[in-house]
């Protein structure tokens, strides 16, 4: 009997082996990491996604206050949170890729934060500051101000996929009838509050110029003050002709400031007014290098903190309250108080609240600033400040022109599909490249040299 029953509990544990064997292989692997099409089908229904692995990084309900946060922005922010383990090798473009919709992608990799953006939603600079002002912080705080941040600069619309649209093709009768009940009733309304926007409009833009053209007079006054102050005749002894160029070259900038600024009447108009003053200022750079025999100096934009101090000599860190660390052009003196840890010389003007520094005194000084500062620099100089954010939502353009390099239409990065829009696999892959880590350096150690991250991702 006792052979007889050991040979039963043989059999039975025998069985039970290899019942678990056979199962094994089709059992589901608890820890096992979603696939980039499973991630691409959550984002196209809803603008955030937390792998059930890294459930613990972000909470349900943070998760959809994020995702109702950017649905009723109406802009086309994906983020995903996945565990730190999950593969990346050539996870941006992959996702992307699955997705099929232009938009900025934010990453979330255990306590590592990455983001991609298609050219027309975001420039490369836009986006490598916005990665690198949230760098260091909790999951929670980390995606709130990312999604914060990027909802004043991102371009284009939620795509169709996260309307809730209904099954029923067609539309119903009685649906037709009130709809156009509603437009005729409505027309002779719509047509009086157009134009009391228009006239609303027209009436902001004049304040804006009256706040400009202070400024601005200042400017003009002080760029004259320093041609009294020159002592420059060009028939004294020892001037030659490039001196005599660049002497008339800053004389017609002065005398072309005042009267394109007498000209002004939109708040764009500035705009010009301080190219001139910028490149009237270069040129009694020049100047004064050939009178004192010195090489002549580097075309540099002007001071940041004050374009009145002439053009740059170095770039220097500095950090706005609040905000995220930037190179910044600044004048011999101004490179000097910083070096010594001495607050720098800004420029300060007039506001409802007292004096602020212009990149805190509103959007009018956009123009501005963009005379001064041209060429696409503009935008990393004045990410996370007030004047930055406002020149980086669309209807900036409207109020106060375009042309600030990164910000406007006129960029280059506007054209093709546009944020939102269903592209495919129709995407430029180096907008997606790059590595994936921390501090914005994502490529491993190469740095990113101007380009786009580097690395194997």
């Amino acid at each position: 009997m006792k052979a007889v029953s050991r040979t039963r509990s043989l059999s039975l544990l025998l069985l039970a082996a290899l019942a678990l064997l056979l199962a094994t292989p089709f059992a589901p692997r608890a820890a096992a990491d979603a696939s980039i099409s499973t991630i691409a089908r959550a984002l196209r229904a809803s603008p955030v996604y937390v792998d059930p692995a890294a459930a613990s990084q972000l909470a349900k309900a943070d998760a959809d206050a994020l995702a109702k946060q950017i649905k009723n922005a109406n802009k086309p922010v994906f983020i995903a949170v996945l565990p730190a383990g999950y593969p990346t090798a050539n996870l941006f473009s992959s996702l992307r890729a699955a997705t099929g919709i232009t938009g900025l992608y934010g990453i979330r990799l255990g306590d590592r934060f990455d983001a991609r953006a298609d050219s027309s939603v975001m420039p490369t600079t836009a986006r490598r500051n916005l990665v690198n002002s949230v760098q260091g912080e909790p999951a929670r705080t980390q995606l709130a101000d990312f999604t914060d941040r990027a909802l004043l600069t991102v371009r284009g619309h939620a795509p169709r996929s996260w309307g809730g649209s209904s099954g029923s093709g067609g539309v119903s009768g009685t649906a037709v009838i009130v709809t156009g009940a509603v437009l005729v009733a409505g027309g002779a309304g719509a047509y009086a509050l157009v134009r009391r926007s228009r006239r609303r409009r027209a009436e902001e833009q004049r304040a804006a110029l009256d706040r400009l053209r202070v400024v601005v007079d200042e400017d003009i006054t002080a760029f004259g003050e320093e041609l009294d102050r020159l002592d420059f005749h060009p028939a004294e002894p020892g001037a030659d002709d490039a001196m005599r160029a660049d002497y008339e070259r800053a004389l017609d900038a002065y005398e072309t400031a005042k009267q394109r600024m007498s000209e002004a009447r939109r708040p764009e108009d500035v705009r010009t007014v301080t190219e001139v003053l910028e490149d009237g200022r270069f040129s009694l750079a020049q100047l004064a290098a050939r009178r004192e025999s010195r090489p002549l100096p580097e075309r540099r934009p002007p001071c940041f903190f004050d374009p009145r101090h002439g053009p740059s000599v170095a770039d220097a860190p500095w950090t706005p309250p609040g905000g995220a660390p930037r190179q910044v052009p600044v004048c011999a003196a101004d490179a000097t108080r910083l070096k010594d840890g001495r607050d720098p010389v800004i420029r300060e003007v007039d506001t409802e609240y007292g004096r602020r520094p212009y990149w805190d005194a509103g959007p009018a000084y956009g123009p501005w600033a963009g005379g001064y500062f041209g060429g696409g620099i503009l935008p990393g100089l004045l990410v996370g400040t007030l004047l930055g954010s406002v020149m980086a939502t669309p209807s900036y353009a409207a109020d106060y022109g375009t042309g600030y390099g990164d910000f406007g239409p006129d960029s280059g990065y506007d054209g093709g599909f546009q944020g939102g829009d269903d592209s495919g696999t129709d995407f430029d892959a180096g907008d997606f490249g790059g590595g994936f880590g921390d501090g914005g350096d994502f490529g491993g150690g190469g740095g990113d040299n101007g380009g786009d991250f580097g690395g194997g991702f």
